[in-house]
C-alpha cells in the first residue's frame, strides 16, 4: 500500500482555499517544510465563484485563528462586519397579524452561574416575562442597538458577546488564495477537461487543458454543483432533500448605503415572505439581499416583484442575479483517494449558514484522518459516517424554522408544517420536547453543528409550546432564577455602555495594522 505525500484540490472559492489552508497549517505543506504533504490546488480562471450567502457561524473564529489570519485583516480585507445571531421576522405569523412579529437567534449561551438553576424551565413557567432569547442573554438588546459583540481593546477573535461575521465572499476567496499560497499550496490555474480513473476505480489523474495531466495521491472535489470528480467521474448518488426543504432559487441583489455612516445591523435579519424568505445583510459599505424562494409556489418574476417590494427605492437600476440551489447531500462523501467539500458534497440552503460550517468541519476531518499509509477504507467510512449524520442533524435543524410556523396565508406555508414533511427523527424530537425542555442529552457533539442553546432559541421563538411537568423546577430555586432574570436584564444596560457601536468597532480594525 502506497504512502500519501500529496493532495490535489480542484477547484478554488471559499471551499477550495478553505481547505487548502487548513491542510497547509495542520500537515504541514511541502514547499513549506520537507517533511509535509505536497498541497496542489488548480481552479479554472474562467469559472466565477457562486457565493453570495456571506453569513458565517461562530465555528469561523476557531477557524479562521487555526489557519493563522489576524482578524483585523480578515476585516478589513474582507469588508467583513459582526453577526451575533439572526431576527427572523415574520416566521411565526405574516406581517400585521396579532402577536409578536419577530424573535431573536442569538449565538451567546444562556447565562447559568456555577452551581445557579438552569433558566429555561423557569422560563417556561412563566419566570421571566419576556421572550427567552431576551430573558437568558444580554445580546439581543445589544444586538438591537447595533453595538458590537466585542471592546476595542479585545484580543483577535474574542469578546463579551459569541459572533461570528459577515463578508464578501468574492474577498474572502481571495484572502483565502494569498495566505494559502504564502502556507506553501502550489497554485495551478487551468480548466480540468476530463478525470482518468485506474484499474480498481479510484482517480488516476484529472487532465486540464494547459497544464496536462495532474495526479495526486488524495484528490479533495471542490468543484462546487458540478462535482466533476465525486459525482461524474466517481458516481457517487446525490440525495434531493426537496421533499423536506422545498426552497431552490435565490435572486441576489448588492444595495449601497444611502449614506457612509449608516448604522450596521450585527445580525443577519431574515424575513419571511408567501413562498420563502430574504437574507439581509451589512457590509461596511453595501447590504447583500436576496430573496431565497420554491419554484413551486411562485414564479421568478413573482419572486422578483417580492425582492424589489422589500428593499424599496433603493433596488431601482439593480439586476439581480438568479442562482438555482440543488438542496440535498452525498451519503457518501470520501469515495476510494477522493473526498468531496462545499457544494460538491451537499447544500443545505442559506438559513442559519450552515454552508462554510459544513466546509470547515469537512477541511478539519480531512486533516485529523489523513491516511499517511495509503488505507482510505477505513478513514471513508468514518469521514462518510460523520458527514452524513451532521448533514441529518442540519436538515432537522433548518426544518425546524418552517414546520412549526402558524402561517397559513400560502401554500409555501402550510406544505412547510405538513406532518408528511418533517424527517421522522425530528417529529420524535418534538414529540419529546411536548412535555420537557430540549437538553445537551438530545444532541451528539461530534456531530452536531448547532449547540443546544440553538434549538431552545429556534423553537421557542416559534412559539413551541411545553408543558412542564411540575418536578421540573424545584420551587425552592425560582427565587435563584427570578434573581438571574433581573441581573441579565441589569447587566444589559452596561454591556450596551460597554460595547461599541458596530459602524465603530468595525473602522478600528479596518485602521489598525
Amino acid at each position: 500500500m502506497k504512502a500519501f505525500h500529496n493532495v490535489l484540490i480542484v477547484g478554488g472559492g471559499t471551499a477550495g482555499w478553505l481547505t487548502a489552508c487548513y491542510l497547509a497549517r495542520s500537515l504541514g505543506a511541502a514547499d513549506a517544510g520537507a517533511a509535509g504533504i505536497g498541497i496542489t490546488l488548480v481552479e479554472s480562471p474562467e469559472i466565477g465563484i457562486i457565493g453570495v450567502g456571506e453569513g458565517t457561524f461562530p465555528s469561523i473564529r476557531a477557524t479562521l485563528a487555526a489557519i493563522g489570519i489576524d482578524e483585523a485583516r480578515f476585516v478589513r480585507e474582507c469588508q467583513a462586519t459582526f453577526k451575533q445571531g439572526v431576527r427572523f421576522n415574520n416566521w411565526v405569523r405574516p406581517a400585521g397579524a396579532p402577536g409578536a412579529d419577530h424573535y431573536f437567534h442569538p449565538f451567546s449561551q444562556p447565562s447559568q452561574r456555577q452551581g445557579g438553576p438552569e433558566l429555561l424551565p423557569h422560563w417556561l413557567q412563566g419566570g421571566a416575562g419576556i421572550p427567552f432569547a431576551e430573558a437568558a442573554t444580554m445580546q439581543k438588546r445589544v444586538a438591537d442597538a447595533a453595538h458590537g459583540p466585542k471592546r476595542l481593546a479585545d484580543a483577535d477573535y474574542t469578546g463579551p458577546m459569541n459572533y461570528a461575521y459577515h463578508f464578501d465572499a468574492g474577498r474572502f476567496a481571495a484572502l483565502l488564495a494569498e495566505h494559502g499560497r504564502s502556507l506553501g499550496v502550489r497554485h495551478v490555474q487551468a480548466n480540468v477537461e476530463r478525470v482518468e480513473l485506474d484499474a480498481d476505480g479510484a482517480i488516476a489523474c484529472v487532465h486540464t487543458r494547459e497544464h496536462g495531466a495532474l495526479g495526486a495521491d488524495l484528490y479533495v472535489d471542490c468543484t462546487g454543483f458540478r462535482a466533476a470528480l465525486i459525482g461524474e467521474a466517481l458516481g457517487s448518488p446525490f440525495r434531493k432533500m426537496d421533499d423536506v426543504l422545498f426552497v431552490d432559487r435565490a435572486l441576489a441583489m448588492q444595495v449601497p448605503y444611502p449614506a457612509p455612516d449608516t448604522l450596521i445591523p450585527s445580525y443577519t435579519i431574515s424575513t419571511a415572505h408567501e413562498a420563502g424568505w430574504t437574507w439581509d445583510i451589512g457590509l461596511q459599505q453595501r447590504r447583500g439581499i436576496g430573496y431565497v424562494y420554491s419554484s413551486r409556489h411562485t414564479t421568478d418574476e413573482r419572486a422578483e416583484r417580492v425582492l424589489r417590494q422589500y428593499i424599496g427605492a433603493a433596488a431601482d437600476g439593480l439586476t439581480p442575479r438568479q442562482l438555482k440551489l440543488n438542496i440535498g447531500y452525498r451519503d457518501v462523501q470520501w469515495v476510494k483517494n477522493c473526498v468531496a467539500v462545499g457544494l460538491s458534497g451537499g447544500f443545505l440552503e442559506p438559513l442559519e449558514s450552515s454552508g462554510i460550517g459544513l466546509i470547515e468541519t469537512a477541511a478539519y476531518l480531512i486533516g485529523h484522518l489523513f491516511p499517511f499509509n495509503g488505507d482510505t477504507a477505513p478513514v471513508a467510512a468514518q469521514y462518510n459516517r460523520l458527514m452524513r449524520e451532521r448533514y441529518e442533524r442540519v436538515v432537522d435543524f433548518i426544518k425546524l424554522h418552517y414546520c412549526l410556523s402558524q402561517r397559513t396565508d400560502s401554500a409555501f406555508w402550510t406544505d412547510n408544517t405538513d406532518p408528511r414533511s418533517i424527517p421522522a427523527s425530528l417529529r420524535d424530537k418534538l414529540a419529546m420536547w411536548r412535555c420537557r425542555a430540549p437538553h445537551r442529552l438530545d444532541f451528539v457533539a461530534d456531530v452536531e453543528m448547532y449547540p443546544t442553546s440553538s434549538w431552545q432559541y429556534v423553537l421557542y421563538g416559534m412559539e413551541f409550546a411545553t408543558s412542564l411537568h411540575p418536578s421540573a423546577c424545584h420551587p425552592a430555586r425560582r427565587e435563584e432564577a427570578a434573581a438571574e432574570f433581573a441581573m441579565i436584564a441589569k447587566l444589559a444596560g452596561h454591556a450596551l455602555a460597554d460595547l461599541p457601536p458596530h459602524r465603530v468597532l468595525v473602522e478600528h480594525l479596518c485602521q489598525r495594522r
